[in-house]
């Protein structure tokens, strides 16, 4: 038999901590950070909105954010491989995650795609003044009627090609690999957001009726605090926010060299997302204040998050304000930018999967898995129907996808297999400060409460009335047949024999992480690799191959 040395390629790994954390930055930083937030904070109370807000944070954010770091760096691999190195029966639980980022890898795409024909746009004031509903939905996209919901075959050209050269960038990067493509990726253009959002907050304070805009976002509204579903919506947000359970912080954790600092890296993580956030809200209700001026309405009358704010309200202040074709353009390319850094750390969970599970070669994973995504995104989201799928896909994806996974993963983790001590003492020896039995208890008992209310309350509401009007044979599709099959799948994949030459089977990098760290392996982990000796040792079958 051959050697270890030959049966496992080294792992990849971040050339610095510092590009680690520009990385899980890009991946946090991402389109809901800019359309999402400052809506949700303006609904949930203002500057009250800022309460709930940093409790989730500290209470539910944070902590699991701390608990996908200490499962990647600890076990060392992709979603599948940590899980199943914590214990082989806990498989499912990540190609639960990777499955959830193959849906979303698919849909995201061509939303960036949508962003930078936008930015293209806004120079040329594209849209006309007046007709930026009208262009978005009829011109540009050309969508369906809802009573037409389907899968149409017409292919839209101007949604097309620009999704063709996302994909044909985010391959390249994700061909570079981790330190050449991912992290080079970050450093450019995680600066280049920041200086982009920051000119475009400054320009929107400038504009007449800014300041109507941002007393609307801050006017604390003390009521709204004593509403149980505000503070579910805060704890929702930074949940999704976080890009926890994605599998994409275990991941990117396991790049990590064994002595880095984990809780600190999560805190610079963590409150640099949060700090984007509030500056996108400064900046997006500061051009809705402009906006509300200059159509002579309430702020209220014209705020509004997601697609609405970003290819329909902005639209409309690009069209009205003046210097407004620099505003869409350092807008919709922030969008393009964020965007491209989140859907690379979704693509890198999915890669990372097949090469810790088949043992291939960079490339021949990356073309296996993205060749394939592309044609499925470019089949489904560049024709006539698209705008009905990936609002079905995106909300059933992230009800019964992302917080379902989260939900199980904590209860696996803490109440079935025990693991929780193992975790924070692999946090604590790694870390700036001990997190100790407090998060503990905020990962075992206070976050599946949350999960399990905000999962309960989603399934009461897809359930009492059919979601967006759609048929229910469009809903049972793309709905809830998408999120049975997301764990049906994950079932058969961990079934699936792992390959002699992956990391599972046997990976010297890991059993010296293991020896330098005075950890005894688990028995799960045990029966697939095994700590050295002094005498060289073989191949040995993992569990399940």
């Amino acid at each position: 038999m051959a050697t270890a040395t030959t049966q496992s390629p080294k792992r990849e790994a971040f050339g610095s901590r510092n590009v680690f954390i520009l990385s899980a930055i890009g991946s946090a930083v991402g389109l809901g950070n800019i359309w999402r937030f400052p809506y949700v904070a303006y609904e949930g109370g203002g500057g009250a909105f800022l309460i709930p807000y940093l409790c989730a944070l500290l209470t539910a954010g944070i902590p699991l954010l701390f608990f996908d770091y200490a499962i990647g760096h600890r076990f060392r691999g992709s979603a599948p491989l940590a899980f199943r190195r914590m214990h082989r029966r806990a498989e499912p639980l990540g190609w639960w995650q990777v499955l959830i980022c193959v849906i979303i890898a698919v849909y995201y795409a061509v939303i960036i795609a949508w962003a930078a024909m936008y930015t293209w746009f806004s120079a040329q004031l594209t849209w006309g003044p007046g007709n930026e509903n009208d262009f978005f939905f009829i011109d540009f996209l050309r969508s369906a009627d809802v009573a037409e919901v389907g899968v149409s075959t017409e292919f839209v050209p101007q949604v097309g090609l620009p999704l063709v050269a996302v994909w044909l960038i985010v391959i390249v990067i994700m061909a570079l690999g981790v330190k050449r493509g991912i992290g080079r990726a970050n450093m450019i253009l995680m600066p280049l957001l920041t200086v982009m959002f920051a000119i475009l907050v400054v320009q929107s304070l400038f504009l007449p009726g800014a300041m109507d805009g941002l007393n609307a976002f801050f006017t604390p509204n003390w009521e709204a605090l004593g509403n149980p579903a505000v503070w579910a919506s805060a704890y929702g947000h930074i949940f999704f926010s976080l890009s926890v359970a994605f599998g994409i912080m275990v991941t990117y954790s396991s790049y990590l060299k064994r002595k880095t600092d984990l809780t600190g890296s999560g805190l610079v993580v963590a409150f640099a997302n949060s700090g984007f956030e509030i500056l996108a809200g400064i900046g997006v209700f500061a051009a809705l204040g402009f906006m509300a001026q200059a159509q002579g309405t309430e702020v209220a009358g014209v705020a509004s998050s997601g697609i609405g704010l970003a290819f329909i309200a902005f639209p409309t202040i690009v069209s009205q304000a003046t210097g407004g074709s620099i505003i869409g353009v350092l807008f919709f390319g922030a969008l393009v930018f964020a965007g491209i850094t989140s859907l690379i750390s979704i693509l890198e969970v999915i890669v990372a999967a097949l090469q810790d599970k088949l043992g291939w070669a960079r490339i021949r994973t990356t073309l296996t898995v993205s060749i394939p995504l592309a044609i499925v995104s470019l089949a489904l989201f560049s024709t006539t129907t698209a705008l009905s799928v990936l609002d079905t896909a995106d909300a059933f994806v992230n009800a019964f996808g992302i917080m379902a996974v989260a939900l199980v993963a904590v209860i696996v983790v803490a109440w079935l297999l025990h693991k929780l001590p193992t975790l924070v003492d692999h946090l604590d020896r790694r870390s700036s400060f001990r997190v100790g039995r407090v998060w503990m208890l905020l990962v075992g008992a206070l976050a599946p409460l949350v999960l399990g209310y905000l999962l309960v309350t989603e399934l009461i509401s897809k359930i009492s009335e059919p979601y967006g009007g759609y048929p229910g044979w469009f809903l049972a599709v793309f709905g809830w047949g998408m999120v049975i099959a997301l764990v049906a799948l994950a079932l058969l994949l961990s079934a699936l024999p792992w390959s002699g030459r992956s990391h599972a089977k046997d990976d010297p990098e890991y059993d010296e992480f293991l020896a330098k760290e005075d950890y005894e392996p688990d028995a799960e982990t045990a029966s697939i690799t095994t700590v050295p000796t002094s005498e060289p040792r073989t191949t040995e079958k993992g569990a399940g191959a």
